[in-house]
């Protein structure tokens, strides 16, 4: 096992010693809180979330690209990410108070208004401590960044699931939200003194060079919270609080992917800045073929096993009551494939951040010209599926890029035959588990259970004989890579 392949199993199982805490996070509110109160709390995090991702203008993101290429500056680097997203951070907080009325009567919900206002403080919190992992990470201090995912997601996971348990009140959740922030901010200036002591200080010509990179990647990563998140605001706009709580249920997060996708992009990201730096194209394109795979071998299955239990999934978790949720699940869940190719990580270790913008800007235009009409055409999934169809469009454009940063052509450019023998696994592996389901009558979790521990005896049975996991590993180079 390779050293780039240690460290994205160190950090993916710290960040899946925290998934059921996660995970559990809407399960347990959904069933404390009203539709109502839920779609209220779902609301608030929304709009936090969309200000949280855009105000830090890529400054915490950026230390992956400046840490590994200057070691001897990583303390100055990194007083200016936390100095500038502490500020960035205090005046989107404040924006935030400042606007909760107007924000509430927007989204037509006027129990927004107190949450909004203590999510602004929750927001100067969490955007000053943003950097920790990043840091941990880019330092080579993979244990303790895995460490650090797992006690920051389960304590996150408490101090909102303990509040909503014992007061069932979006007001008192929010309070243990601020006493995560401070918990986590405390952690992040521990890690400061710890790792560069009295190299610890702002650099103003620093700054304006992680400015110069982080500016353009900040106005994409605007650009792409919009998109990402515009289908939840059209529901939000037109639907009452209740309704959006079943679309928001609809479009549950599964963090076990996510825990697997994006350490291991990290870990890509700072593996092809070393290589890109000392101009190894060849390598930095065969760690771009393997963290293509590791991500298919596990995300691929994974949405596989989603589309044949997500109905049982939904029922056990969220009960009857959110049963019309099923459907926009089944279609959301797609939407975790295109994350097999993570592009976006590839253009940022070739600080293509202005292609970024241009590309996730073409995905909001599209999301915008065809959101009203697909919910007008298929109800509440439409607003999931108009989504889908612009991330798909914008994974292939970047897919156009990249092949001609590394100068090659669309067929070196993945690990074709790899990628294809995962994707038929995990469709054959899918046969038994659909018979089962239409043969046998069993109550929810029994049921849930059969399927997928007989979709994954069949998935685990059919890598050896198409030996997937060997091509991942040693897939011969590609012929440009060859050349």
């Amino acid at each position: 096992m390779n050293t780039a392949l240690k460290s994205s199993v160190m950090l993916t199982a710290g960040r899946c010693a925290a998934f059921l805490p996660t995970f559990f996070i809407p399960v347990v509110l959904a069933r404390a809180l009203d539709p109502a109160q839920f779609g209220t709390y779902k609301q608030v995090f929304l709009v936090y979330s969309t200000l949280y991702l855009i105000a830090q203008l890529g400054m915490a993101e950026s230390l992956f690209y400046f840490l590994p290429r200057d070691p001897r500056g990583a303390g100055r680097l990194a007083a200016n990410s936390v100095a500038f997203l502490a500020a960035a951070g205090a005046g989107a907080g404040l924006v935030l108070a400042a606007g909760a009325s107007a924000v509430s009567g927007w989204l037509g919900n006027p129990a927004l208004v107190v949450g909004l206002r203590l999510a602004g403080i929750f927001l100067f919190l969490t955007m000053a401590a943003a950097p920790l992992e990043i840091i941990l990470i880019s330092r080579g201090r993979h244990s303790a960044a895995a460490l650090s995912y797992f006690l920051s997601d389960a304590l996150r996971a408490f101090c909102l699931i303990a509040p909503g348990l014992l007061f069932r009140d979006v007001t008192w959740l929010l309070a243990g939200a601020i006493a995560f922030g401070l918990a986590r901010l405390g952690a992040l200036i521990g890690v400061l003194g710890w790792e560069f002591g009295g190299g610890l200080r702002p650099n103003p010509v620093l700054l304006g060079r992680q400015l110069a990179y982080a500016l353009p990647f900040g106005s994409a990563v605007l650009v792409e919270i919009l998109q990402g998140q515009l289908h939840q605001y059209a529901v939000s706009i037109r639907y009452d609080a209740a309704t959006f709580a079943v679309y928001a249920v609809g479009c549950l997060q599964i963090p076990f992917v996510e825990f697997v996708a994006g350490p291991a992009c990290n870990l890509m990201m700072v593996e092809m800045g070393e290589k890109l730096g000392a101009g190894d194209r060849r390598g930095a394109l065969a760690a771009w073929h393997e963290t293509t795979v590791r991500i298919a071998l596990i995300v691929v299955p994974a949405v596989a096993a989603l589309l044949i239990g997500g109905r049982e999934l939904i029922l056990l978790l969220f009960s009857e009551r959110y049963a019309a949720s099923v459907p926009i699940f089944l279609v959301w869940s797609t939407a975790l494939l295109p994350g097999v190719l993570q592009t976006d990580g590839v253009l940022r270790a070739f600080a293509q951040t202005r292609f970024l913008f241009l590309m996730n800007l073409l995905r909001l235009a599209l999301i915008a010209a065809t959101i009203g009409w697909l919910l007008s055409a298929f109800g509440l999934p439409g607003a999931a599926l108009a989504t889908i169809c612009a991330l798909a469009a914008g994974k292939a454009a970047a897919l156009l890029r990249i092949a001609r940063l590394f100068g090659v052509g669309l067929r070196e450019i993945l690990p074709w035959r790899a990628l294809g023998g995962i994707l038929s696994a995990a469709a054959v592996a899918g046969l038994p588990a659909l018979l089962l389901k239409g043969g046998v009558r069993l109550p929810i979790l029994p049921m849930l259970l059969a399927v997928l521990a007989c979709y994954g005896a069949a998935y685990a049975a059919l890598l050896g004989p198409l030996r997937i996991f060997a091509r991942a590993v040693r897939q011969p180079v590609s012929g440009a890579l060859a050349r």
